[in-house]
């Protein structure tokens, strides 16, 4: 018996000293393999447009919840607009996917392939996939929401609040339940970051590619999420200042400010062995399961 606790201790040990790298550098393929969970089912490169990039995942619950089936969410990863797969990111749709949502996680063509704005077209094409086929998943088509992490979360932004992205899909912001944005850059010129600087044509910045130009009382209601202390992006530019916009012309937002993560070990939270940094996971379910649109 002692030897086995012995053990159990050693693996333990182990698993934190990979959590805890995971926490600071953010390693996924450690992450993903560390936080496997098989309460869910997968379908894996979905098409969702004609290029090799549009591409996606679907992780759906193995228990519906309802009979009008599990809402549904589209996810965007960050990395600058430079770098990302869906499969780093099998974590977020295995960690929602067992609570109890259907999670599309979309690839998007990236610099220097393309700029500004050509991927926000295709992440309005994966979001218009979620919203045209969330029944046919097994979804409920009243209660579909765009989530995205970092430049993910931008994406995801300026779905929600800029009418004029959806709407060559034939698709309209309120179809959405809400929208969950994790430490995005809604206000950022002028860009320092020197990966995406060419990906906005820095200094000659197009117009109209701030979040923040399209706040509206007709915005769905609103998710914001960051760090306390975040060196890639200003939580109080950004998050705080989108929140105070939204909020003044009446549209409801959650805030949620976390103290022990960083820029990356936020989206990291939601896998369960980082689930002690922060309740990234509950936070977003709470708002998710809160509401549907009308």
């Amino acid at each position: 018996m002692k030897s086995l606790w012995l053990l159990a201790g050693g693996i333990a040990f182990a698993l934190l000293v990979i959590v805890m790298g995971v926490a600071v550098s953010f390693p996924a393929t450690a992450l993903n393999f560390v936080a496997s969970i098989r309460s869910h089912r997968v379908q894996e490169s979905l098409p969702y447009g004609p290029l090799p990039r549009h591409r996606l995942d679907v992780y759906a619950p193995s228990a519906a919840a309802s009979t009008s089936g599990p809402p549904v969410v589209v996810f965007f990863y960050g990395g600058s607009w430079n770098r990302g797969e869906r499969a780093d990111y099998r974590f977020v749709g295995e960690a929602l996917a067992a609570r109890g949502v259907l999670t599309l996680v979309a690839d998007y063509r990236l610099y220097p392939e393309v700029r500004y704005p050509d991927f926000l077209s295709d992440s309005a094409q994966a979001l218009a996939y979620g919203l045209r086929e969330a029944a046919r998943l097994g979804g409920d088509p009243r209660r579909v929401f765009v989530m995205g992490h970092s430049a993910g979360a931008y994406n995801a932004a300026m779905l929600a609040l800029d009418a004029t992205r959806l709407a060559p899909t034939g698709h309209s912001p309120r179809e959405l339940a809400g929208w969950i944005g994790l430490a995005g850059p809604y206000e950022f010129l002028p860009m320092t970051n020197p990966d995406a600087q060419p990906v906005f044509f820095h200094p000659n910045y197009p117009e109209g590619t701030q979040p923040i130009s399209y706040v509206s009382k007709d915005a769905p209601r609103s998710f914001l999420a960051a760090p306390v202390e975040d060196s890639v992006v200003n939580p109080q530019r950004n998050t705080l200042g989108l929140a105070s916009l939204l909020r003044s012309v009446g549209v409801p937002v959650q805030v949620q400010l976390y103290a022990r993560v960083n820029h990356m070990s936020l989206i990291g939270a939601m896998a369960w062995p980082l689930h002690g940094l922060a309740p990234v996971l509950d936070d977003v379910v709470a708002f998710i399961n809160a509401g549907a649109r009308d």
